[in-house]
């Protein structure tokens, strides 16, 4: 007859009392941050140590039962026949699943029909379903917040939707990373750069829009309004967007192409091979989010690199200090992201050395 597997006792509230010398309501008030419970500092250090000492995790579903709240964080992805390939999210959704863990909550993932209808955040938020939302991908005026901060409902987001709108939320520099890829390009002696980037509307879209205007202006370029093109986050619109470019006159055909994303930018470098150039070589590529791809295509592909992992622990932050009723101040929270230069923008004009050499004479 097997042996029944021996089972280890799961430490209590009570163990972490008696370690501590301590009453169980003392360790409650601490680990729950009971409002107007004065305990002094060296109680509480006591009391946390032992929490650490015996691995102690509070009984989410207990604590649950008693206070009617939720351990689960909402998280709307929209409807899957209007939903483009979007890599970066996958490594967003990992660090805030992370980050809320070690929180003691769970993320509850759902498909909305389409972003005007807020109908699914307010029922699940009201049936005592979540505890709040986690909004990402904004759009200019996303309804999604609209309708969040009219029901007054806790969430936190990745990106920006009105200035005027105060709510929590992290965002990278768009324009800051828009303008380091515009630097790179124009210190390398690129005056025609043409740039593949989504539909009006975007905010994250128009934030790196509006670092390449930048960027051409700090080098002293009028923009050609036929160097823009627009399309959804696929490799198709990278592939069209960059054919469209390639074929304009030879005198204002880009001789750099600038993507709002790598899915775009691995369009924009098979059609170049297509028309039979070398990208580094007859044209310079750069994308933008650094995914896991970037450095093994053929050739490896210049990005801006996001710190995500960063983002969700902000975004997480935020969000349970809402939950708590301690608002951030400020409201929101503003990464820089890296520019990492590799062969798909190089080899084309003489290096910036040689183009500094070339001004200075």
């Amino acid at each position: 007859m097997a042996e029944e597997p021996k089972t280890t006792r799961r430490p209590s509230m009570s163990d972490v009392a008696r370690l501590a010398g301590v009453s169980q309501t003392t360790v409650s008030f601490i680990l729950n941050d009971t409002p107007g419970s004065h305990i002094p500092q060296e109680t509480r250090d006591r009391v946390l140590a032992a929490v650490g000492e015996l691995n102690y995790r509070p009984n989410v579903s207990a604590r649950n039962l008693r206070t009617q709240s939720t351990n689960l964080i909402g998280f709307g992805f929209d409807d899957p026949a209007n939903v483009t390939s979007q890599p970066i999210i996958d490594r967003f959704l990992y660090s805030i699943i992370l980050s809320l863990e070690a929180d003691g909550y769970h993320l509850l993932t759902f498909v909305t029909g389409n972003r005007a209808d807020t109908r699914p955040y307010r029922e699940l938020y009201r049936h005592g379903q979540v505890a709040g939302f986690v909004v990402a991908n904004t759009n200019d005026n996303d309804p999604r917040i609209a309708g969040l901060m009219a029901e007054n409902i806790p969430f936190a987001a990745f990106g920006r939707a009105n200035e005027s709108w105060s709510f929590p939320w992290v965002d990278v520099d768009g324009v800051n990373g828009m303008e380091q890829v515009m630097g790179h390009l124009t210190a390398a002696g690129h005056t025609r750069i043409g740039l593949i980037t989504w539909p009006t509307g975007s905010k994250a879209g128009s934030h790196r829009e509006l670092g390449y205007q930048n960027g051409l202006a700090a080098a002293g370029i009028s923009p050609d309004p036929a160097w823009v093109v627009r399309g959804e986050n696929l490799v198709q619109t990278g592939a069209e967007g960059a054919s469209a470019l390639l074929g304009l006159p030879a005198a204002q055909r880009p001789t750099a192409i600038a993507c709002v994303s790598d899915v775009i930018a691995v369009g924009a470098l098979n059609a170049a091979a297509a028309a039979g150039l070398v990208v580094g070589r007859d044209l310079a590529v750069t994308g933008y989010d650094d995914s896991a791809t970037a450095e093994f295509l053929h050739p490896p592909l210049t990005s801006v690199r996001q710190p995500i992992t960063d983002v969700g622990r902000a975004v997480v932050h935020m969000l349970l200090g809402e939950l708590r009723g301690e608002a951030a101040d400020p409201r929101g929270l503003l990464l820089n992201p890296r520019l990492v230069v590799r062969r798909s923008s190089g080899g084309l004009l003489p290096s910036p050395e040689e183009v500094q050499r070339t001004r200075a004479a």
